[in-house]
């Protein structure tokens, strides 16, 4: 593709997300993957293929279809006029990223805090851990935290795999990542099936969460934030178990001078109570603190955006 397609693409596939948000219908990219993961998973246990040899065929069918469905697609279209494979190509690309999707989750609980159980229902779309015991501070922690973590898994990687390795790189990534939503569990039944998704997950999003540091400091500099404790707060990384979410959830702690995480609940068994933070920093956290990191990752979003322009049109 041309450098001038190439950046009209990235331009036209975050000008749609940010103008639509992500299209919901039944034949959704992502839904169709879903689909497809669930298909795959059940042929392949019912031929007895559900250890690793399994979950690596799995990964390969589901990866590999996602790929050719895009292939034949912009082939076909490009058959027919160039305009057409490139419009399909855009369509993809913005139904794959989801960063306004992202942003107005979390201000959808903004404007739920002062109906707690509203609140609740709407962190459902942002969080896996029990809600029900989360008071107002807990649920300002946990969407930060959310909207901390999905900045790598949610933004970053999937915007520069498009910058990139165009389309389908951006293919690649969003199906992986739903492969390790999906069966990327250490239980019973995925721990060696699920294997190869869940590892693929952490390999792709490596750099991004890294590079996630810098960018959210460079965010907090432009927003008079705290972009001097982004660096001293990532000791804080390790408390979480995943070797990527810590970078982007511990630089935003910093970044904004709050503490995350406190006690959380995974099917009424308590997991954990350490902070991610230090001890004098807030804990008691309401909705100006979620204002202000809503504001952070907006910036830090754009701010990625710019890079992946940058590195499209060198």
């Amino acid at each position: 593709m041309e450098l001038t397609s190439s950046v009209a693409l990235v331009l036209g596939a975050c000008l749609l997300d940010a103008l639509l948000g992500d299209p919901v219908y039944r034949f959704h990219p992502v839904r169709l993957i879903g689909a497809w993961i669930q298909t795959c998973e059940r042929v392949l246990f019912a031929r007895g293929l559900d250890g690793y040899l399994g979950g690596v065929l799995h990964w390969l069918l589901v990866v590999g279809g996602a790929l050719g469905v895009w292939w034949v697609g912009h082939l076909g279209f490009a058959a027919l006029h160039p305009a057409l494979a490139f419009g399909w190509d855009l369509f993809i690309a913005y139904s794959l990223l989801c960063t306004r999707d992202l942003l107005g989750q979390g201000l959808r609980v903004l404007r739920a805090l002062d109906d707690l159980p509203a609140a609740r229902r709407h962190m459902v779309m942002l969080v896996g851990r029990d809600t029900d015991r989360l008071d107002r501070a807990g649920i300002v922690r946990a969407t930060i935290e959310s909207l901390s973590e999905n900045l790598t898994d949610g933004v970053l990687t999937p915007l520069w795999a498009l910058c990139l390795f165009g389309v389908p790189g951006l293919v690649v990534v969003k199906a992986i990542s739903t492969l390790d939503s999906m069966i990327g569990y250490n239980n019973d039944r995925y721990r060696r099936f699920g294997w190869a998704g869940a590892r693929s997950d952490d390999v792709v999003h490596w750099l991004p969460a890294r590079l996630s540091v810098p960018l959210i400091a460079l965010a907090a500099v432009l927003l008079r934030g705290h972009p001097r404790l982004v660096w001293p707060a990532l000791r804080y990384r390790t408390l979480l178990p995943s070797p990527n979410s810590g970078w982007s959830e511990a630089a935003c702690a910093g970044a904004l001078r709050v503490r995350l995480l406190g006690p959380v609940w995974y099917g009424g068994v308590l997991m954990g109570e350490a902070y991610i933070g230090d001890p004098d920093w807030p804990a008691d956290l309401d909705g100006a603190d979620l204002r202000r990191a809503l504001r952070l990752i907006l910036v830090a979003a754009l701010l990625a955006l710019g890079f992946g322009l940058m590195v499209v049109a060198s």
